[in-house]
């Protein structure tokens, strides 16, 4: 069995204000390396053999919190990173919706079946996540390991191991630094824990 401690990474001040982020490498804000200090503490007495992250600044950065007390070092990995929102990043949603207005009801209604323009569908997002996410496991058997990503490659992960249609990838709610757990027992996920976000405190979302 390996047992995979799946977080979302710490609040960034475009999380704060409802941006897209997608590819664009913003870093924590000072609640998000808070948010991580927190979940830090929480994991400190886990068995944690690795640590791996989006080599997106706000994983990474939260990766490292999570993986000091623990004396690792973070390994990247391009395949965790958030979906790539092309023309999208940096917009919000209702800027989003006075640009492309039919195109993001359909995002929001059905993003299994949208091209987000110069960017990803949310398919080659799940493609790259699961493929990901399952080389790890193979690569750390009867071991815990941390994996810090986005919220959109975790709801794109869970869809694609427990065979849910991606158009129903938006009612997996994923907050700031929420932990979720899978374990994996010979490469069929278990979801033991989704969204936790207990150790949070005055600092969630």
């Amino acid at each position: 069995m390996t047992r995979v401690l799946l977080v979302r990474h710490g609040r960034t001040s475009w999380n704060h204000a409802a941006r897209y982020q997608g590819h664009t490498d913003v870093a924590l804000s000072e609640i998000g390396r808070k948010q991580a200090q927190l979940l830090a503490q929480r994991l400190a007495k886990e068995e944690i053999k690795a640590v791996y992250a989006s080599d997106l600044r706000r994983a990474l950065e939260t990766a490292k919190i999570l993986a000091e007390p623990h004396n690792l070092a973070v390994e990247t990995l391009p395949g965790l990173r958030e979906i790539n929102f092309g023309y999208w990043e940096g917009l919000t949603f209702a800027e989003i919706s006075e640009k492309y207005k039919d195109l993001a009801e359909r995002w929001y209604s059905a993003p299994a079946e949208v091209q987000i323009p110069g960017g990803e569908t949310f398919f080659q997002l799940k493609e790259r996540v699961y493929s990901t996410v399952l080389e790890l496991v193979k690569k750390h058997n009867q071991e815990t390991i941390v994996v810090v990503t986005h919220a959109g490659p975790i709801r794109a992960l869970i869809c694609a191991l427990f065979n849910i249609d991606l158009n129903y990838a938006f009612r997996i709610r994923q907050d700031n630094c929420a932990l979720s757990i899978i374990e994996f027992y010979e490469g069929t996920g278990i979801l033991c824990l989704l969204n936790d976000t207990s150790h949070l405190g005055e600092t969630k979302d």
